[in-house]
């Protein structure tokens, strides 16, 4: 039932007590007429002719402007901020490359003192021999912990030992390049920088410090050797430092020692052991850690029994079992040929033989 003064139909619509009760809650403060879009003119303001009721503010507009000015400095901020840290990072790569340079090597024969000591079995020369604690194969040349150095990553490190021991592994282990008949598995590895040098060496090999490819990779001479046991000796250590701030240098120091019985002999000939360290130098810019590829900078061999009379240039000669040195010296040295080199010869230490 209505009150005393309402319409016996009720309130009518739009009256004091209709629709508009449910905006009775609604309280239109000072902020929301401030953040209103549409504001009315003054009384004075709409004498004017052909003026309407109602204007547009515009103080959202000038908000809005201010907050793209503000987002616009902080991209630039931010951009330059990249900018500058691309400049300054420590891993950043440097504008010009440092030439590459070309390797020196180095081959030197161990002469034995009498006869080459051998047995039936070559395991049985590994025991008595230094050899005896080394592992088999790649195992023999861990990779060591690594760590970043200034300007380089400790991943970009680990992928300089890993290149360096990869290169160990393929010119010293594998059967096809021992033997001769592959040189690839080393060249792939090679700086492009290199490879004329490389290609040179083996096309044309000489005693000159730069173009032996002994000095490249272990080469055994097919004609004389054949592995006697393909499970080789090997110990080794590998070293990365930071050369400057766009070059690393790995230093690698390894022995081998092979099992060796005379080419086309039978299982049951005599056996021998024949030692070889080599002592490498490895370099790599930021181009060379990209492309999985190193630079070989020096490289120094040591290898026995062989006879200093006999070249080493191209091919590796061992002494086999029962065998003794030739007698005479190494090669003539001229002091006044340009391309001359003195010849190095060492004595192969009796410790250094297998006990039989």
């Amino acid at each position: 039932m209505g009150g005393p003064g309402d319409p016996p139909e009720g309130t009518p619509e739009g009256g004091p007590g209709g629709a508009e009760d449910e905006y009775r809650s609604v309280v239109f403060d000072e902020s929301f007429v401030r953040a209103a879009r549409i504001q009315e003119y003054s009384a004075h303001e709409r004498m004017a002719d052909h003026t309407p009721a109602v204007r547009r503010r515009t103080h959202l507009r000038r908000g809005l402007t201010r907050q793209i000015l503000i987002l616009a400095v902080l991209i630039a901020v931010a951009f330059g901020t990249a900018i500058y840290m691309g400049v300054r990072h420590p891993y950043s790569s440097p504008g010009t490359r440092r030439p590459v340079e070309a390797l020196r090597m180095t081959v030197i024969p161990l002469v034995p003192r009498g006869k080459v000591p051998g047995a039936a079995d070559a395991e049985y020369l590994y025991t008595h021999s230094p050899a005896a604690q080394f592992e088999v194969g790649a195992t023999g040349i861990p990779l060591p912990a690594t760590r970043s150095t200034a300007h380089f990553s400790d991943s970009q490190v680990t992928a300089a030992l890993s290149t360096a021991r990869d290169y160990l592994v393929r010119t010293s282990l594998d059967p096809g390049v021992l033997t001769g008949r592959q040189v690839r598995p080393a060249r792939s590895l090679l700086d492009s920088d290199q490879l004329d040098q490389f290609d040179r060496s083996f096309d044309h090999p000489a005693a000159d410090g730069r173009h032996a490819p002994t000095g490249w990779l272990v080469r055994l001479d097919p004609s004389r050797v054949r592995l006697a046991d393909d499970r080789i000796r090997v110990q080794g250590t590998l070293e990365a430092t930071e050369a400057d701030s766009s070059t690393l240098e790995v230093g690698a120091r390894t022995i081998f020692v092979y099992a060796l019985r005379p080419a086309g002999a039978a299982a049951t000939a005599s056996a021998s052991l024949f030692t070889v360290r080599r002592d490498l130098t490895f370099r790599f810019d930021r181009d060379d850690l990209r492309l999985g590829t190193l630079q070989m900078v020096a490289s120094s061999a040591q290898a026995g029994p062989m006879s200093c009379a006999e070249d080493a240039t191209s091919y590796l000669r061992p002494l086999l079992s029962g065998q003794t040195a030739r007698a005479g010296g190494p090669a003539a040295t001229d002091p006044f040929a340009a391309d001359s080199t003195t010849a190095l010869c060492g004595t192969l230490a009796a410790e250094a033989q297998p006990k039989v």
